[in-house]
Formats: C-alpha cells, sequence, structure tokens
C-alpha cells in the first residue's frame, strides 16, 4: 500500500542524504503532490547549505582565534547612535565554541520576529552575555562616540568569565585585553551579529516601554529616530528627557521654544 502525500512529508523531515534508500522511493513516486515535496526537500536543502556556508565564512575570526588557544571570544556592537531620543545600547557576547545557530547575522538584516527568537537562543546558550546602557543625558554630556565607547566597556565588564580578546564593530576600546576592530564587523563575525542582536532586541524593548508611557510621541514605531511623525510629535509636544539636546533636530526644537 502506498504512503500518503502525508505521511511522506512528516518522513522527509527526517531525511538529510539524498541517496537514503526511502528518498531514491519517493524520487521515483509520480504523483505530483510527492514531486513537490521532494522540490520543497531539495530547497530546504539549499537553503540549509547556504547558511552553514555563511556560518563558516561568518566565524573565521572566531576559528583563527581559537586555533591559537584562545576559549573566551566576546563580540561587540552597538545599537542606537543615530536615534534622536533614547539610549545607546552595546551587548558583548561570547557564544561556546560548538555553538551554531544558522540565521544569525547583522540585526539591521533580520525581521523583527527573527531577532526575538535568535535573542531568546543566544540567551540561553551564550557563555556570558553583557549589556550596557548610556542615556540620552549622558550622551548629551559625553559626545554619542564617547558614549558609545562607554556602553561597549560597560558591556564588556559585565561578561563572565572575563573575555581573552575582544572583536568589535568598528571600534577600538581602552581596555587591557587583545582585541581587533572589524569594519561591518555584525556581517563578518558571528560572535558581533550576536552582540548585535542583543543589543538591538535590548535597545526596541526600552523603546517600546517608553512608547507605551508617552503614547504621543510613537516611540514604539520609529524608535526614537528622526522620522516625520517623531519630529512633528517634538513640534507639537516639545522635548523630553529622553531626547537628546545635543542633536540637531531636537536642539533646533529647544530653540524655537
Amino acid at each position: 500500500m502506498k504512503r500518503t502525500a502525508k505521511e511522506i512529508e512528516q518522513l522527509l523531515q527526517t531525511i538529510d542524504d539524498a541517496q537514503h534508500p526511502l528518498f531514491q522511493e519517493f524520487m521515483n513516486d509520480e504523483r505530483v503532490s510527492v514531486q513537490k515535496l521532494i522540490a520543497r526537500w531539495h530547497k530546504r536543502k539549499q537553503a540549509a547549505e547556504k547558511e552553514r556556508r555563511l556560518w563558516e565564512k561568518m566565524s573565521q575570526h572566531e576559528q583563527q582565534l581559537y586555533r591559537q588557544g584562545i576559549s573566551y571570544i566576546a563580540g561587540i556592537d552597538e545599537v542606537g547612535r543615530g536615534p534622536l531620543a533614547g539610549p545607546v545600547v552595546a551587548a558583548a557576547v561570547i557564544l561556546p565554541k560548538d555553538f551554531y545557530l544558522p540565521g544569525l547575522n547583522d540585526s539591521k538584516k533580520l525581521s523583527e520576529a527573527k531577532r526575538e527568537h535568535l535573542f531568546g537562543i543566544i540567551q540561553r546558550h551564550a557563555i556570558s552575555v553583557g549589556i550596557g546602557i548610556v542615556s540620552a543625558a549622558e550622551i548629551d554630556e559625553l559626545n554619542i562616540y564617547q558614549a558609545t565607547k562607554k556602553a561597549m566597556i560597560q558591556a564588556v565588564k559585565m561578561l563572565d568569565p572575563e573575555p581573552q580578546y575582544l572583536l568589535i564593530d568598528a571600534m577600538e576600546l581602552p581596555l587591557a585585553i587583545p582585541q581587533r576592530s572589524l569594519i561591518k564587523g555584525d556581517a563578518a563575525s558571528i560572535s558581533i551579529a550576536a552582540g548585535s542582536v542583543m543589543a538591538k532586541v535590548t535597545r526596541d524593548r526600552i523603546m517600546k516601554e517608553l512608547g507605551a508611557k508617552y503614547p504621543q510621541y510613537g516611540f514604539e514605531k520609529h524608535m526614537g529616530y528622526g522620522t516625520e511623525q517623531h519630529l512633528q510629535a517634538i513640534r507639537t509636544y516639545g522635548i523630553m528627557n529622553e531626547h537628546r539636546r545635543s542633536f540637531a533636530p531636537v536642539k533646533e526644537a529647544l530653540k524655537q521654544n
């Protein structure tokens, strides 16, 4: 008796190799529904292979350091340098050597749902995660570049165990830990990409809380960036403590009041 398409679909979920006897049997099944399932299996296989190759490419810096006997590598990234409101947030993440998370990438390239999903996995499986948060008032006091550094240093100092090496997205930190600054590091290193996801989700949650507290500003939509909606809210309701007074549009709004 022939298997139903539903039974074949479930069996295909358990098959990884096209040479598997069952797979060969299904290949010879002429039913259109079964051939569609075979085509979908190939598509999933290709997508998984593409993700594996990307992972290998983004793991090159980590693998090089592991070969040198370095075990605790922290990837560091920040989110929120450009907005007119809210904090700048940095995250430092030490991943296990055998960690594998297909789809992990620069947080800007991921959907919100995907970031939230990856956030939970990283939180559970990372050796350590550190988060640094520097407020709008501190950004005004220090300038955004120094505030970003401060957030990153905070994040690194929260890590336990202490990292032996830092991979940092386009920044050098005044810490006595060997480090490498990588341009577009969140797309070049899995550790920095993990930091990118942790920082982005953390900051988005902060901005959503602000949005719930001050619904007239719409923070949960624009995350503090200078969208037309946000600029209009500033013109209508004025400046609040979470706004960065040293940033040009906010500074201009203050002059007009």
